[in-house]
Order: C-alpha cells, then sequence, then structure tokens
C-alpha cells in the first residue's frame, strides 16, 4: 500500500487500519537500522493518517513541531521508497525539509515555532486570495515553550483561521513538567470534573481559539470523524484540537520505555559520552560543595543528569523546552551566591543567544555552560548541528570558552569551574574515543603536544587533535615537523603562546564554523604577523545530515587533506 501515494480516500476502514499496521512496522525496521526518533512516530501513527485522509495535502499545509515525529507523513506523501535512507548521507531527512518534498511547507527542529508559522502561512493566504487549511500539530512538551504564547497572542489580531493539534502523551524527550503540564491533565481529566474542566478551557477562548478536545489521537476513525468536523468549522474560526496519544503505540517495549526509546541511535564504535562524565562528575562535586545547581532545558536524561536529579532534588531545575528562560533561572541563582551548571544541546542553546549575553555575561555572573553535541552531530542535519557556538559566544564580553581534548580534560575543567568566578562555557562533542596524556592546566592557557619547527598546528577539541596529530605523523614521514597544539581555551586566545610561535606556516582546525571561531581570532591576531595561515573549519552554509566521519570529509577537514596540504605548503 506504500507505493507511490496511496488513495486514503478510498479506502474503508479495514484497509486504513492495515496502513496503520504497515507504516509502524516500516517505520521500526527502519529506525532500528538507522536510528532516529522511534517511539514519537509510533504514537502519531494515526493521527498522521486521519490527518491525510481529511485534508488535502500538499495544498493544505501541515507544519510539525518540533518535527522529528514527521516519519508517517513522509512515508504517506510519496517518499516511502526512499524511506531506507532516513537520516543517511544523501538519504531523507529526518525532518521536514521544503527543499526535500512539497508536502513539507516549512522546515522544523527546534520547540515552539510551529503556530507562529501556521499564523504566517494563513496570513499570506487570506492576502492572496487563496483557499487552504493550514495545520500546526504541536507536542504537549513544545507547548511549553514561551513561543507559543508569543503566537497566541497574535491569533487574533492576525485574524487568520488555523487549526493547532496539541498531540499529548505526557512527555518531550524527559516527562513534561510545569504548570501547563499539568493544565493540560486537567483538561484530560474524566467526566465527573467536567463543570471544572470546562472553566479552565475558556482560557483558549481569550486567546481567539475555539478548544476542542480531548479526544483518542490513537483512535483511527474516532480522528477521521473529528478532523472532518473542525476542516467545516475552520472557515470561520481558530480551533485548538486536544488529542491524546500513546508514546511507543504499538510496539510494546517503546510503550513501557518511552524515555529511553526516544531516539534511537545507530550502532558505533565503543565510547564514553561527555554526558555521563558531566552527570557523574557533578555529582560527586555536589557532595561536598552545597552552592551547585543542576539546570536543563527538558533534556534530563540525554545530558547525562538522571541521577544527579535523584541525588539532589531540591538543586535540580527542569523547566521544560524553555531554553531563554533556563539561562536566566541561572543568572538569578548566580546572583544569590550558587554555582549554577546549565546543561544545554549546542544547537538549542542558540535560542538563549540574547540571555547569555544580558543576563549572564553583562553582569559577569559565574554561570557554567556545559554545551553538549558541540561541532558536527550527526544525523538529524540542519537544525541540530552544532557548529555555531564558538563564534556567537566568542563575541560576548566577559565569557571564557573552553574546549577540553578528551573525557578527562574535561573532568578536570568541570573540577576546576567550581572556582572560577565569571561566565563560563564548556562546549564537547557526544563521545569521547580518545584518552590523551593529561597534564594540569591554567585557565586561558594552551597545551603542545609535540613539537616541531616546520608547521604549527593550533587545534582545539578531540575531533581536530585527533585529526591533527596523525596528519602530523604522516608529514613527519616526509621530513617535515609539525607542533600540534591543543587550543583548549578559545577565548582567551593563549596569546603568550601564539607570540612564542617561530613557524611561518600555522593551521587552524575546529569543528565549528569559520567565521567568528578559532580560526577567525588567530587570523585576527596575525594580521600583520606575516604567517602563511590555513584555517580548517566549516563554511559559511548549513551542514545537512550524515555521519561525522562523512560529513568532516565532506567540508574537507580529514586527516588526507591537512596532510596533503601541509606536504604540498611547508617548504614554499
Amino acid at each position: 500500500m506504500l507505493d507511490g501515494i496511496p488513495d486514503l480516500k478510498s479506502m474503508s476502514a479495514e484497509q486504513l487500519n492495515a496502513l496503520c499496521d504497515e507504516l509502524r512496522n516500516k517505520i521500526i525496521d527502519t529506525v532500528m537500522k538507522n536510528g532516529g526518533h522511534l517511539s514519537s512516530n509510533l504514537g502519531m501513527v494515526e493521527l498522521t493518517v486521519a490527518l491525510h485522509y481529511v485534508f488535502d495535502f500538499p495544498k493544505d499545509k501541515i507544519i510539525y513541531d518540533v518535527g522529528h515525529q514527521c516519519y508517517t507523513h513522509k512515508l504517506l506523501s510519496g517518499r516511502a521508497d526512499r524511506f531506507d535512507t532516513l537520516r543517511k548521507f544523501g538519504g531523507i531527512s529526518g525532518f521536514p525539509k521544503r527543499e526535500e518534498s512539497e508536502y513539507d511547507c516549512y522546515n522544523t527542529g527546534h520547540a515552539g515555532t510551529s503556530v507562529s508559522a501556521a499564523l504566517g502561512i494563513a496570513k499570506a493566504r487570506d492576502i492572496k486570495g487563496e483557499d487552504f487549511k493550514v495545520i500546526a500539530v504541536i507536542g504537549d512538551g513544545s507547548f511549553n515553550n514561551g513561543l507559543v504564547y508569543e503566537a497566541f497572542n497574535s491569533v487574533s489580531e492576525i485574524n487568520s483561521n488555523i487549526l493547532i493539534i496539541i498531540n499529548d502523551n505526557h512527555m518531550s524527550i524527559s516527562p513534561t513538567v510545569g504548570s501547563m503540564h499539568e493544565y493540560l491533565e486537567k483538561l484530560s481529566a474524566e467526566s465527573e470534573q467536567r463543570a471544572k474542566k470546562k472553566r479552565h478551557e475558556t482560557i483558549f477562548e481569550r486567546f481567539g481559539l475555539s478548544y476542542e478536545g480531548v479526544y483518542d489521537g490513537n483512535d483511527l476513525l474516532c480522528m477521521i470523524e473529528k478532523l472532518t468536523e473542525i476542516k467545516q468549522k475552520l472557515q470561520t474560526k481558530s480551533i485548538i484540537l486536544h488529542v491524546v496519544t500513546k508514546k511507543g503505540k504499538g510496539y510494546l517495549y517503546c510503550e513501557e520505555n518511552p524515555q529511553e526509546t526516544h531516539g534511537i541511535s545507530a550502532g558505533h564504535v565503543k565510547s564514553t559520552e561527555y554526558s555521563a562524565v558531566l552527570g557523574q562528575t557533578l555529582t560527586q562535586m555536589a557532595l561536598t560543595d552545597k552552592r551547585i545547581v543542576a539546570v536543563t532545558a527538558a533534556m534530563t536524561p540525554s545530558l547525562g543528569l538522571s541521577h544527579f536529579f535523584e541525588k539532589y532534588p531540591e538543586r535540580s531545575i527542569d523547566v521544560g523546552i524553555c531554553e531563554s528562560h533556563a539561562a536566566v533561572v541561572c543568572a538569578g541563582l548566580a546572583t544569590e551566591g550558587l554555582k549554577p551548571y546549565y546543561a544545554v544541546y549546542s544547537t538549542f542553546l542558540q535560542r538563549a543567544f540574547d540571555q547569555v549575553v544580558v543576563d549572564i555575561c553583562s553582569q559577569n555572573l559565574p554561570v557554567t555552560l556545559c554545551i553538549d553535541r558541540a561541532g558536527i552531530s550527526g544525523t538529524d542535519g540542519e537544525t541540530h548541528q552544532g557548529e555555531f557556538d564558538l563564534s556567537f559566544l566568542s563575541l560576548i564580553p566577559n565569557i571564557t570558552i573552553a574546549v577540553p581534548k578528551d573525557v578527562e580534560e574535561f573532568r578536570q575543567m568541570l573540577i576546576e569551574s567550581v572556582n572560577f568566578n565569571g561566565p563560563l562555557a564548556i562546549r564537547y562533542p557526544k563521545d569521547g574515543f580518545r584518552i590523551f596524556e593529561n597534564t594540569s592546566f591554567d585557565f586561558g592557557k594552551w597545551e603542545k603536544l609535540c613539537d616541531g619547527g616546520d608547521v604549527a598546528i593550533i587545534a582545539c577539541g578531540e575531533r581536530m587533535i585527533s585529526l591533527a596529530l596523525s596528519a602530523a605523523q604522516i608529514a613527519a614521514e616526509e621530513d617535515i615537523g609539525c607542533s600540534v597544539i591543543n587550543a583548549r581555551f578559545v577565548k582567551p586566545l593563549d596569546t603568550q603562546m601564539l607570540s612564542s610561535l617561530t613557524q611561518k606556516h600555522i593551521i587552524t582546525m575546529e569543528d565549528n564554523a569559520l567565521i567568528g571561531g578559532l580560526g577567525s581570532l588567530v587570523d585576527s591576531y596575525f594580521s600583520e604577523g606575516g604567517k602563511i595561515i590555513k584555517n580548517f573549519a566549516y563554511p559559511d552554509e548549513f551542514i545537512p545530515h550524515g555521519s561525522v566521519k562523512e560529513l568532516i570529509a565532506k567540508y574537507g577537514i580529514s586527516v588526507k587533506n591537512v596532510s596533503d596540504y601541509i606536504i604540498s605548503n611547508a617548504h614554499r
């Protein structure tokens, strides 16, 4: 039934249910091979089939928030024959992507954007005099994000009818937290609380939304009937439809373990996750230092902090998917003498940029940003790559930026950070594969890992240092001596070491965009120094999905690229 684009409208109830089973099996088989978001997509099957049955895509428009639950949508929109390439280099994305299909009308990857985007698309429809429906599908986890309420505030003002579907499965990556989660639970209450429930529904009406709920999002026929009714109502009003789904539906292990199966990784070489080191080290530090507080934005287990949260609940804060809010909470904690550690993925820290600038750095507060998945993060693609944090952080006054060369140096940096009296960012990838010889360090000071007089390679982070050392070894076989320097602090630069470099040829290597990163800073330092500098970094473009190894090679930062450059240029 998945050949081409299935004609759902001609199918019987029996055929539609059989299609749901086929879709679910295809998602399970593919994600188990390729990695991806499993439990969230299994819970979305019936709701998505019903949406495709009732509405007329791609004429009608659908925006998925955050977007990772779009697999059924992709299978129903002519991409089933390519679904085996999901998240693979050159294959289809795990998120909606306009460049991939006309059925994907808006690219998403971060939480809370769908309602604003839906209002913009609907307003454009009305201005142009066109006729189509606009639907935003948002999970209860994303529903915590402040951008949603900024959008709600504009519903009446923009006055363009949209459908908002709350997919309520009581989970984001972690169980959903906060007052809005409790509010949705009240709306889901049984009939004996009907009068109280009716009173709560009026909040949506004040925003200009007609509330419909609560319905079983995994009951296919119920969803078809309800969506058909709502489709007619959209002619005159904006509607919010509240449905409850089962995360992991149809796969018992996922149903029982929705947190662990939110995202599945494809098999990889044995490694030590930096997040595990973060959790272990902070938990140990907090035993003797009562100032330490851990803060996350709905990512507690992914960031390695589950044990910390269990052991120190009074010093653990999960604010839900509200990254900007988390940064300001940390600033408030720091003003009262506490030592907050804000653990966050690089890609999500971008959302808190203003708060890092104004609330943390302008007040010079001792908040430590633990930036996970920095650099290329791989198969989630453009919205999840972490190649910008060195660039957008390095321009902020007062902040110190650290990049450990391995998990042990990361552990040392965390321990030393307790007595660091200012904003500190420590950025690191997901996995650590190598342990170098470790030495003590002073903040702002680099480390020379090997000596050579022809070329100086300045690299930061485990991935780049490993590549630099391998390239230096190949160069040595051609009688070219290379110094390899661990630039473990990108800000401040170790100007003392830079000024002492006698080599004419300087190479920089970083798991970050070139503009604003380590290479740009070194270029500026040597702008009048007569050095010949080659920067290995990512170009001025968004990086697609693929494995870390494939993407590093694509952008010319392989061992061969670096060693070929050294051998061709060292004696010029």
